[in-house]
This record gives C-alpha cells, sequence and structure tokens, in this order.
C-alpha cells in the first residue's frame, strides 16, 4: 500500500481530517462515525450544523450499509453509475448519524471513482464523510493547491490527485420518498438518468442537501452573469474595473478576461479554477457570459447561477 495512503487512512481512524481527490472535487473527510471528526469538519469549513454532508464508500455494499430501504431503482442507478459522480439519499439506518445528515431521515451516499479515493476509502474501510474541501459557500477546489490555499494547517493532510476530471459536484438523485427526484445537476445528465427511472420534480418537502441553497460555489469577488447579447453593453457601460468569463476572445477594454471552451464537459472541468483566478485578479466585479439554455448545460448554469447569488 501507498505509504501516503496508509497514513491518511490512520489520520482518519485518529478523528483527522484528510483532503483528497475524487473525479469532481476535493473532499474534506473525516471519519462517518466520529462525531467528535464531524465536529471539527463542520467548524474548519464553517457549514451550518443541519446542512447534511454526503458520505463516501469504497463500494455499493458499504454504502448501502447506511441506508435502511434499497429500493430497486438505487440498485439500478448504483449499477449503472458507481463508481462515478453520483449521489444518491436514501432512508438512513442507525450507521447514519444525526451528525451526518443534518437531523433528517435521509443520508446521501457515494461511490467515487477518483483511484486516490478509492485507495483510500478502502484502506479506511469504512464511511468518509466528505464534502467539499473549501470554506463553506465558497468555490470548489478541483487541485490540491485550491485545497492548502483555502483550508491551510487546517487539515492534517491533503493527498494529491492532479485536476479533477469532472469538475463540479456530483449529481444528486433523492429516493428516499418513494420517487426519484433530480436535486442537484451533474455530469450525469437529466437525459441520461432518465433512461433508467422515471424522474419527478423536486418540492419543499425534498430533503436538504449540499450545493442546494441559492448562494454557493461563490468567489469573493461580487460576480454577476450577463446574457451573450448584453455582455458588450455591459462592459461598455461599467465604470468599475472588471474581469470576464466568456466564450468570445478578449475584449481590450476588460482588465482580465478568460475565455472559455464551448463545450458543457470542458467548461465544468474549468469552470472552478477559473473563478479562483478571477478572484485573484484584483477586479471589482466579475461578469459572466451566460451558457446556453440547452440541457447539456443544466449543470454548469446551475452552479453560475448559485456563484452569482
Amino acid at each position: 500500500m501507498n505509504p501516503e495512503i496508509r497514513r491518511a487512512a490512520g489520520i482518519l481512524r485518529a478523528g483527522g481530517l484528510v483532503a483528497f481527490p475524487t473525479e469532481t472535487v476535493y473532499g474534506l473527510g473525516a471519519d462517518a462515525s466520529n462525531a467528535a471528526a464531524m465536529e471539527r469538519l463542520y467548524r474548519v469549513k464553517g457549514r451550518p450544523a443541519d446542512h447534511p454532508v454526503i458520505v463516501h464508500f469504497a463500494s455499493a455494499k458499504e454504502a448501502f450499509l447506511y441506508c435502511r430501504e434499497i429500493p430497486p431503482a438505487a440498485t439500478t442507478l448504483a449499477g449503472k453509475f458507481w463508481p462515478g459522480p453520483l449521489t444518491l439519499i436514501l432512508k438512513r439506518s442507525e450507521k447514519a448519524k444525526d451528525f451526518v445528515t443534518g437531523g433528517q431521515p435521509s443520508v446521501g451516499v457515494r461511490v467515487p471513482s477518483h483511484p486516490v479515493a478509492q485507495q483510500l476509502l478502502k484502506a479506511f474501510g469504512g464511511g468518509v464523510a466528505a464534502p467539499s474541501a473549501n470554506r463553506f459557500g465558497r468555490v470548489s477546489p478541483t487541485t490540491a493547491a485550491h485545497v492548502r490555499e483555502d483550508l491551510g494547517s487546517d487539515v492534517d493532510l491533503v493527498l494529491e490527485g492532479g485536476p479533477s476530471e469532472v469538475g463540479i459536484e456530483s449529481t444528486i438523485v433523492d429516493l428516499s420518498g418513494g420517487s426519484a427526484v433530480l436535486l442537484r445537476p451533474g455530469k450525469i445528465a437529466k437525459a441520461e438518468l432518465e433512461k433508467f427511472v422515471e424522474l419527478k420534480e423536486g418540492t419543499e418537502s425534498s430533503p436538504r442537501h449540499s450545493g442546494g441553497l441559492e448562494r454557493h460555489y461563490s468567489p469573493h469577488t461580487p460576480a454577476r452573469m450577463v446574457p451573450t447579447h448584453a455582455l458588450d453593453k455591459e462592459i461598455t457601460r461599467l465604470k468599475d474595473k472588471v474581469a470576464v468569463l466568456a466564450f468570445s476572445r478578449p475584449d481590450e477594454r476588460v482588465d482580465y478576461w478568460l475565455r472559455m471552451p464551448r463545450e458543457p464537459e470542458g467548461y465544468a472541468q474549468k469552470l472552478y479554477a477559473a473563478l479562483r483566478e478571477l478572484d485573484g485578479a484584483g477586479c471589482e466585479l466579475i461578469l459572466v457570459e451566460a451558457p446556453p439554455e440547452g440541457a447539456e448545460w443544466a449543470a454548469v448554469r446551475d452552479r453560475l447561477v448559485r456563484a452569482c447569488g
């Protein structure tokens, strides 16, 4: 076994915090069965105590031990998309405690595919609660350097795993209420899920979940999303020092400009690193050119709408 993986598993068993790569973003991991470790995780992130965290496992068999009822749809989706960027919310078993679920009767579980995450979870041999490894509400980290920049010495170990392949958080499907509800879009699109389950719209009674707040994934610099047709007019109007995230070539009137890929997967993979770069550009405002309305852009649009508050 890799010595760093062995060390990381030992830190988790001792109640410490380990940041590790997943295919979506880097997670801040703690032993999901350890109340003191979870209290420290919430404190380091600045996360509200009633905001649940997703628990990560090496296999579906282990994940389902945290769940009281496993409907056929859960088995189907797990068989198709695990390991991978999908979180399932199910009725919790006695193993899932209030300090993981935010006091709700349900729990979010996931089996990540990143090889480093898989090695760590197998070495640890249990559930690892792992929200994104950054301060609550801020831009998620997609490299180990982002984690160190955000959390510094508040985390005991940061495992290297290269840039996150997906770049945005997992798709979340709620199966705790008898039907399948898409709570958060991600790389696994609605159309792909609907090949296997019938999806319904969420309601006010849907479980609280990661990324469900109106403002989230936000840079420190105020950000505003602007339709493509209005971008030039907005740049002309503004007197502020402006940074821009857009599809088109740079405009010489703008202080800092980042050009993004025109396909959704490439855009998603670069999004958080781009927001962090613009946040550090010393500007007073970030303008974001709105992505297309198509279903394939749903996950990117979700993140940008929340980042812009």
